[in-house]
């Protein structure tokens, strides 16, 4: 061997050398995910009324492979919702994530959590509209943006009305709604009693009849598989943690519990699987189907194209197990 051979092959050897150990101090599990690699995502959310919006953002806020480009409050008293957001993004020290107002609207559902809300003080500056927000974002990064829709998809609606073609920008909605074959008094158990109008959809029957002939892509998590249920002794284990996240859970639980006027304790976790599903598609496999609006807020399978993937059946020990170990991971 000559010695150029052998001064390239010692070169070669430390350089191996040196890379093995840089691996070997960052050790498995350490870096975060690229930028690139992130999914790009805003949250739409009605937050304040049921319990499960807030566990589904602190899954959310509580992940690397998220890119939260902005949470948006939808549906109802959207001016204190904007409020009790910036208080769990400033909880979950993510007070740099934009917090938008979507259009406001009438909503006989009760506002459990309105105390907690009114902890964070009024903005000092007009709160930016989410229609414009979104379609600023969607322009920004076409076919990238994925909007993960857990309200009555009012703003989604006036999306439409303003701009449809910016609109088609988004890569998709994956969405909370619907009601395919199961509903509410559906317990996963014995035969089933067949679907009934999903509070989503009913809410606001035109804006879902807009969203589903919009032409976006749908991902749709209808009741037949977000029936997911906190039970006692997970609660108690994420109420005992201690962290700012779970404190801050445990408050909305308890104001929701004594307010929602219908006698619950164990929350249903409606909107922690759309969420769940954009971490890992694995947790809701989909079907496609045609859904047609009906005007009593009916999502009826039809003959014709599919204009929706639609899970029917979702993995609750694994979304469940996400959301306990994320939340967990941080004491």
């Amino acid at each position: 061997m000559t010695r150029s051979m052998l001064r390239i092959a010692l070169l070669f050897l430390l350089l191996c050398a040196g890379v093995f150990c840089v691996a070997l101090l960052a050790g498995p599990g350490t870096a975060a995910p690229a930028a690139s690699s992130r999914e790009k995502v805003i949250i739409d959310t009605d937050i304040g009324d049921d319990i499960d919006d807030a566990f589904a953002l602190a899954a959310a806020l509580n992940d690397q492979h998220l890119d939260i480009l902005g949470v948006t409050a939808a549906w109802g008293d959207t001016g204190l919702r904007v409020r009790q957001l910036q208080r769990l993004l400033t909880i979950a020290g993510r007070a740099d994530v934009p917090v938008t107002q979507g259009p406001a609207t009438a909503n006989a559902t009760p506002y459990t959590q309105k105390r907690w809300a009114e902890g964070q003080p009024a903005p000092a500056a007009p709160v930016p509209s989410s229609v414009d927000f979104i379609l600023e974002q969607a322009r920004r990064y076409p076919g990238q943006v994925t909007l993960i829709s857990l309200a009555p998809p009012s703003t989604l609606g006036a999306l439409i009305d303003r701009d449809p073609a910016g609109f088609a920008k988004l890569k998709r909605v994956v969405m909370m709604g619907g009601s395919v074959y199961a509903g509410y008094d559906d317990t996963g158990y014995g035969p089933l009693k067949g679907p009934t109008p999903e509070y989503n959809i009913y809410s606001d029957i035109a804006s879902a009849k807009k969203l589903f002939t919009s032409g976006v892509p749908l991902v749709v998590m209808p009741l037949d598989s977000t029936r997911l249920k906190l039970d006692e002794v997970k609660r108690d284990l994420l109420f005992a943690a201690g962290t700012p996240m779970t404190d801050a859970l445990a408050l909305m639980y308890h104001q929701w519990r004594h307010l929602n006027g219908w006698g619950q304790i164990t929350p249903t976790l409606f909107d922690l699987v759309p969420v769940a599903y954009v971490l890992d598609p694995r947790l809701c496999p989909t079907t496609p189907l045609r859904l047609v609006v009906g005007d009593k807020g009916e999502t009826t399978p039809a003959p014709g194209p599919a204009n929706a993937q639609v899970c029917l059946k979702e993995d609750k020990e694994g979304i469940l197990d996400l959301l306990m170990n994320g939340l967990l991971a941080r004491q």
